[in-house]
């Protein structure tokens, strides 16, 4: 398996890849699986927990507004940058989050709490998301980290990316460079002896 250019190198909402386009795909990934197991129907509140340095500086770097976001359906290199304020604008104003475009539940200042004096011991970017029934009973509640670069990993996986590609091994990679002298050297050495 190989990393590409494009799980390296992303487009989406900023400022912080980490702090914004990870939490949006963490909160997508969460709703898809709610999805494909037939919860979404059920669901009739959400809850985000927001951890570590995500609740610490989730504010000023849109942690909040790439959750949202994520949760209605939206993906970092999809979404319309001139359409975001309107849209989150929307959704305190009337009150309600239109879950993966098929299900509006309440919005209120206790769907995302920040808790600012805890962080999980996983990573320092956790979040949790949890969907409760029209009982109040929970239906799902699941552990996420955005590890940077906008990767995101489920509490449980392990070395995994948000794409699903496994991290690769030095051993597996074709020319290991531990040092940028030695790709100074190989990029040299190429160079030299190319035949045209």
């Amino acid at each position: 398996m190989r990393t590409s250019i494009f799980d390296l190198f992303k487009i989406g909402i900023g400022p912080s890849s980490s702090h914004t386009v990870g939490p949006m795909r963490a909160a997508y990934r969460f709703l898809l699986s709610l999805s494909q197991a037939g919860l979404l129907s059920k669901v009739s509140s959400v809850r985000v927990e927001l951890y570590g340095s995500l609740a610490l500086t989730g504010k000023g770097h849109g942690t909040d507004r790439g959750i949202l976001l994520g949760l209605m359906g939206d993906q970092p290199h999809e979404v319309d940058p001139a359409l975001i304020d309107e849209r989150i604008r929307t959704i305190n104003v009337e009150g309600k989050l239109f879950l993966f475009g098929l299900r509006n539940v309440p919005f209120n200042s206790d769907t995302i709490i920040f808790h600012k004096d805890k962080v999980p011991p996983g990573h320092s970017n956790g979040m949790r998301f949890t969907v409760l029934d029209g009982e109040g009973g929970v239906l799902e509640s699941r552990v996420y980290y955005s590890t940077g670069g906008g990767f995101v990993t489920e509490e449980g996986e392990t070395h995994r990316f948000s794409s699903g590609r496994r991290f690769l091994t030095l051993s597996r990679v074709p020319r290991n460079f531990l040092r940028s002298a030695r790709m100074s050297i190989y990029r040299f050495t190429s160079s030299c002896f190319q035949t045209k």
